[in-house]
């Protein structure tokens, strides 16, 4: 067992399953949105991120790719929050507010989706 590729693996898995907790529920409801787990959400992307650095294949590019559309829309998302928080002085969060954020982290899923779906497409395709 390679354990590069379990690390790999893992922060891949663990990035989407984050943002997909933070992602799921109904889009204007700030109680099923908490600020930690978009947090985490963006920390584990990052290092995902990080991770898929020096990858000098095709599928490699792809993944970064997709991990480069998932960190800009979960770092827009915190953004649009620390906006509404802070400087709008919205605090809690309107409906609309978290719509915008929560759609944002849906985007970014959707490109943790397609990370996670092309990691074991390219399992499936190795052989020992």
């Amino acid at each position: 067992m390679n354990f590069e590729k379990v690390i790999f693996g893992f922060f891949i898995l663990l990035a989407a399953t984050l943002n997909f907790g933070f992602f799921i529920g109904p889009v204007n409801d700030p109680a099923l949105h908490d600020v930690h787990e978009l947090f985490g959400a963006i920390v584990i992307s990052l290092i995902a991120t990080m991770l898929k650095f020096g990858d000098r294949t095709q599928i490699g590019a792809i993944h970064l790719a997709s991990s480069l559309v998932a960190d800009l829309q979960l770092v827009t998302a915190s953004l649009v929050w620390g906006y509404a928080t802070h400087i709008a002085g919205d605090n809690p969060l309107t409906p609309a507010e978290v719509a915008r954020v929560v759609s944002l982290s849906g985007g970014a899923f959707l490109a943790n989706a397609v990370s996670v779906t092309m990691l074991v497409a390219e399992t499936i395709m190795q052989r020992r």
